[in-house]
């Protein structure tokens, strides 16, 4: 049976909302959640998700753009990994404020100063890690052009320096016969509200580095019996230096995809083969197949060295959380920290002092960070524990940072804070919806000293919120 086609709406859009989307209203009276539009702009949408209260879409056709419009960079691709590419980036950094803004209202909490949203300038090619997906067309098609252009060669060789000459080359994209048969192997995204692929030739938030090795993994695989059934995801990751690590998680055991020989010849300083169990959607270790080079990564964070796996959390924008790091630290005074939600360590062990204590949930990221205590000769403490089984060290004489993921943090936690009463609480925050509805659970005891917003993800609607908070 044929797919029924999905239903088109004429519609005028209004305001962008929580999550990028942009909302609008459609004749019926049920509200509209759009992504590739702008307020003001009358647009077609084809509708992708239908609720009995809501309907989802994507603008398929823009009947009046607004002025504060321009070309997206990533035609094809930029609503899966980027979809503010279609805005200035005035108007970017202005709507990032307004969200910021309307979480707290939506608390009944007024922010003492206007928001300001810190950022860098630079828009593009900051991401330092990249998760690709893979697309295999049974269909034979004619190769990409060169996706690595001069132009992006000679950015790559600025930034990397003389000594990385080895980016300075133009990747040759004309790869045609395959071992595969009639498959075309190509890194992918995932369509946004869809399970669908969109088969892609470059990311321009990634690092050029990366999309240059991605290209070169890519190459390689086609020479291979391999198809993108056979494959999950390639995590690439490089730090500051421009030094990159690779990681092929595979669904099948496959012998011998990568050779050492051939993991030499690749731009980067190590990788990994990775079987992950195919009925988790995830890129889950599994079991480690194969290990070229070096795996781990190391960054320089406020003069304190930091050692990560390619799979545990970093920042993915060290320039602006350098920015952050700088605004917490003049927050803290002599009282002993105690960083929850640690990761690494990169908060407590820069900015913490010499008695800090670390609290994180990831063994991973425990086993890094002690290692980062160990060779910065530093007295901190790292507990492995989720921060909600980890209340006795929220103290009355503690300052304490607070740095969750998007979900917020647990209630036990809150309720350890409203118990404790510490002086001093910093919290950093992804998702400004869920700090404000804790920030409000916190104003029984708690007011707002001081707060920022950071650009993290530019060309993206995620944003980063920063709140000082002190006991009244």
């Amino acid at each position: 049976m044929a797919k029924k086609p999905l239903k088109i709406e004429t519609v005028t859009l209004d305001r962008i909302v929580g999550g990028g989307q942009v909302l609008g209203t459609l004749e019926s009276g049920k509200k509209l959640f759009a992504w590739g539009g702008l307020p003001g702009e009358v647009v077609s949408v084809q509708l992708t998700k239908q609720k009995s209260s809501f309907v989802e879409g994507k603008v398929i056709e823009i009947h009046t753009a607004s002025d504060q419009r321009i070309e997206p960079r990533d035609s094809t691709s930029y609503l899966s990994t980027s979809p503010w590419q279609i805005m200035t980036f005035e108007a970017e950094q202005h709507y990032k404020a307004a969200l910021i803004e309307e979480a707290f209202e939506l608390h009944d909490i007024v922010l003492p100063e206007p928001i300001d949203v810190y950022s860098d300038g630079v828009q593009y090619e900051y991401r330092n890690k990249v998760e690709f997906s893979w697309y295999g067309d049974t269909v034979r098609v004619e190769p990409f052009a060169n996706e690595f252009s001069k132009t992006s060669a000679a950015r790559v060789s600025a930034a990397a320096g003389a000594t990385e000459t080895r980016h300075e080359a133009v990747l040759d994209d004309s790869v045609g016969e395959k071992a595969n048969g009639d498959e075309t192997l190509d890194l992918a995204f995932f369509v946004r509200g869809s399970k669908g692929k969109v088969p892609i030739k470059t990311m321009s938030l990634a690092r050029p580095e990366i999309m240059k090795l991605a290209l070169e993994i890519r190459n390689l695989l086609r020479t291979k019996a391999v198809k993108a059934r056979n494959l999950k995801t390639l995590l690439i990751r490089c730090n500051q230096k421009g030094e990159c690590v690779w990681q092929l998680y595979i669904k099948d055991e496959l012998p011998d995809i990568v050779h050492q020989a051939e993991a030499k010849e690749l731009s980067a300083i190590g990788g990994e083969v990775i079987y992950s169990d195919p009925r988790s959607p995830a890129s889950k270790i599994t079991k480690r197949l194969e290990t070229f080079g070096v795996t781990t990564l190391q960054d320089e964070l406020l003069g304190v060295s930091f050692h990560y796996a390619t799979e545990s959390f970093f920042q993915v924008n060290i320039p602006v959380y350098l920015q952050a790091l700088g605004d917490m630290k003049q927050w803290l005074n002599d009282k002993p920290v105690v960083d929850m939600y640690s990761g690494v360590g990169t908060i407590g062990l820069t900015i913490g002092g010499e008695h800090a204590t670390l609290v994180e949930l990831d063994p991973a990221a425990v086993q890094e960070m002690k290692r980062n205590i160990t060779e910065l000769g530093s007295n901190a403490t790292a507990v492995l524990a989720a921060s909600e089984n980890a209340l006795e060290h929220i103290s009355t004489d503690k300052a304490i940072i607070l740095d969750p993921p998007r979900a917020g943090l647990h209630e036990s936690v809150i309720e350890q804070l409203l118990d404790q009463k510490p002086e001093r609480i910093i919290y950093l925050s992804c998702n400004p919806v869920t700090q404000a509805r804790d920030v409000a659970r916190l104003a029984e005891a708690y007011g707002i000293r001081a707060h920022n917003g950071y650009n993290f993800f530019p060309r993206t609607p995620h944003i980063e919120h920063l709140v000082v908070l002190d006991l009244r």
